[in-house]
């Protein structure tokens, strides 16, 4: 038996019977839309409900309603689609937590998921559960290779289409779609980060463990072998974070990512840079000169969002890649190497932090602590 998808499943007791044969099952998945075009583990009851045994509650609670569909997100129906992108059961509490951090109101997942934009929720996974799961942090962060990051990624984006009604080139309008469509989920390398990391900065203690979204384009290398100071590798990631191609420098509440590699964070670190510092820098030398844009994009977007610095500067004004320092997030990850990632921003969003919780709301530690010890039929 199958599960049904979409908005089909809005009872978590609906059923498909099928052959046994793989093949057709998978043909049967792919039929029905339920696919983000590879093949997917079929969701069969059994498989469900292993994926329940870490979600202790109800399994047709409401969790979250995704846009643009609003469909209803229930724990059945999610780990339906974290069975299919592959997903172990211990995962599927990192699958939750993402879905409800995007539906958060400021997060605009409405516009994320219908925009012609090439953004996708990127998925930032902090504290000791990351490495419990083996969610990579360092080279391959980006994938291809671990089974963690690949799937949790693939089971947001699948819940995102199957729930959500993300459909490609009906809803999702995307001119051209990205490969962080497929899935984006990263861990910060929080062993080799000489500063506090992401969550330990949002206010949450450093034994919690969190998830922040963010919506973005794929990383933009950013390539610095010859820098030996901080300024001078800040100088080259406010070089390539300066582009008037990317959605960042039109949006006030663009929040820029500046993803450091450990090599470049040490470096940078050594010279005395504090986060706030690094941010103070790339306000200040991430600028775009103004004659750089179209007359077009002056007047009817530059003028508007910059209206007292293009009144103040006029022709010498120096276009902010972002509208106020705390606007840069800064994280580290990445593995061996004099490369760092730009992420801009798709710009009307904010990102939205999220700390893992049990049922009677107490912070855990580890993931077994959520795994729910009897049985769980559907």
């Amino acid at each position: 038996m199958i599960n049904r998808m979409g908005s089909l499943l809005e009872q978590s007791d609906a059923r498909y019977p099928v052959s046994d044969d793989l093949d057709e099952q998978l043909q049967f998945c792919a039929d029905h839309g339920w696919t983000d075009g590879l093949p997917v583990v079929p969701p069969t009851t059994k498989r469900v409900e292993a994926m329940l045994s870490y979600f202790d509650g109800p399994v047709d609670t409401c969790l979250a309603n995704i846009p643009p569909r609003n469909s209803v997100a229930t724990p059945v129906i999610l780990a339906a689609n974290a069975t299919m992108a592959g997903c172990l059961p211990e995962y599927f509490p990192i699958v939750v937590l993402a879905v409800q951090a995007m539906c958060d109101s400021a997060f605009n997942l409405y516009a994320v998921q219908t925009t012609t934009h090439s953004s996708a929720p990127l998925v930032i996974v902090n504290g000791p559960i990351a490495r419990q799961l083996g969610i990579d942090c360092a080279h391959m962060a980006f994938g291809p290779g671990a089974r963690a990051n690949a799937s949790i990624g693939r089971a947001i984006r699948l819940a995102l289409m199957n729930i959500g009604g993300a459909i490609p080139g009906v809803s999702d309008l995307s001119t051209y779609g990205s490969p962080a469509k497929f899935s984006f989920c990263i861990a910060e390398n929080e062993a080799n980060n000489p500063w506090e990391p992401l969550h330990v900065e949002r206010g949450y203690p450093p034994e919690s463990s969190t998830v922040s979204v963010f919506a973005c384009e794929a990383p933009h290398n950013v390539s610095d072998h010859a820098s030996f100071s901080a300024r001078g590798i800040l100088t080259t990631v406010a070089g390539t974070s300066a582009t008037t191609g990317a959605n960042s420098v039109y949006h006030p509440l663009a929040e820029p990512l500046i993803l450091l590699s450990p090599e470049h964070a040490a470096t940078i670190h050594k010279d005395g840079f504090s986060k706030d510092d690094i941010r103070q820098f790339l306000f200040e030398h991430a600028r775009i000169a103004l004659d750089r844009f179209s007359a077009e994009n002056i007047d009817q977007r530059i003028r508007l969002k910059h209206a007292e610095l293009f009144d103040r500067d006029g022709a010498k004004m120096m276009v902010p890649v972002a509208t106020a320092p705390e606007r840069f997030m800064i994280a580290v990850v990445g593995g061996a190497g004099k490369h760092s990632s730009f992420l801009p921003s798709f710009g009307n969003t904010s990102s939205v932090t999220r700390v893992l919780r049990n049922s009677s709301g107490e912070i855990v530690k580890s993931i077994e602590d959520l795994r729910h010890k009897g049985s769980t039929e559907i």
